[in-house]
């Protein structure tokens, strides 16, 4: 099958690599994810991957403290991920480099645009951490950020929900599942499949998004193949 996407932006949230522990790490997972990453390499996708930190921290969870601080330590959680991450996929024989927004050399690289692409043309798979590397705003919006200063094709928003719905399916049993939808409509029925400033950032860009769920990790190989799994968030 010929896949769909040349290059892509792959976001995954922390609390997705912590399986069903709810917290910090499950090296199951992490493998399961790394093989999977390393038969879309093999079918010449360039990825890139923004991570999440919900793992190990969010930034609301230090209600009482300095939401700059609070910001701060968000990133570095981003940071535990995909050195994470980048382990796990260098063990399954996938070049992986992790560039960081805020500099950390003896860790990564610093983020440079001209780098990452030149990485991702050579086959290797790239790790954004750190997010933007600013306070008050989300990965989701450093993944549409880093998306369109790739030129990406799409982003993946791997989720531990299988889509997008018009309400939460973990309280709602009713809730109903869309195959596709507008930016403006996410919007306007405040969804919150991604923040404001993301959704808004990937509608002026023409960025498609296609959400699903990575509790099976082949998902992500589905999705380059053009399987219509999950819900699509279209211009």
């Amino acid at each position: 099958m010929q896949k769909k996407y040349k290059r892509v932006l792959i976001k995954m949230s922390g609390e997705a690599l912590a399986g069903d522990k709810g917290f910090g790490l499950d090296e199951k997972t992490l493998d399961s994810i790394a093989k999977t990453i390393k038969e879309c390499v093999k079918m010449g996708v360039e990825i890139a991957v923004v991570v999440g930190g919900g793992n190990f921290w969010r930034g609301r969870t230090g209600e009482n403290m300095e939401r700059t601080r609070a910001d701060h330590m968000g990133m570095l959680a981003t940071v535990i991920n995909s050195l994470a991450l980048c382990d796990a996929f260098e063990r399954n024989g996938v070049p992986t480099r992790v560039q960081t927004a805020i500099e950390m050399k003896q860790i990564a690289e610093t983020y440079i645009r001209g780098r990452a692409v030149r990485h991702l043309e050579k086959g290797r798979v790239v790790i954004f951490g750190c997010g933007t590397g600013n306070p008050f705003f989300s990965t989701d919006t450093t993944a549409a950020l880093r998306a369109a200063e790739i030129d990406a094709d799409a982003i993946l928003l791997a989720k531990k929900v299988d889509g997008v719905y018009d309400s939460d399916p973990a309280t709602n049993p009713d809730a109903a599942k869309f195959d596709s939808i507008s930016y403006i409509d996410v919007l306007n029925k405040g969804l919150g499949v991604m923040d404001t400033t993301a959704t808004s950032l990937c509608m002026d860009n023409k960025m498609p998004i296609r959400v699903f769920g990575l509790s099976d990790p082949d998902n992500i190989k589905r999705v380059l193949n053009g399987e219509e799994i999950g819900t699509l968030i279209y211009s």
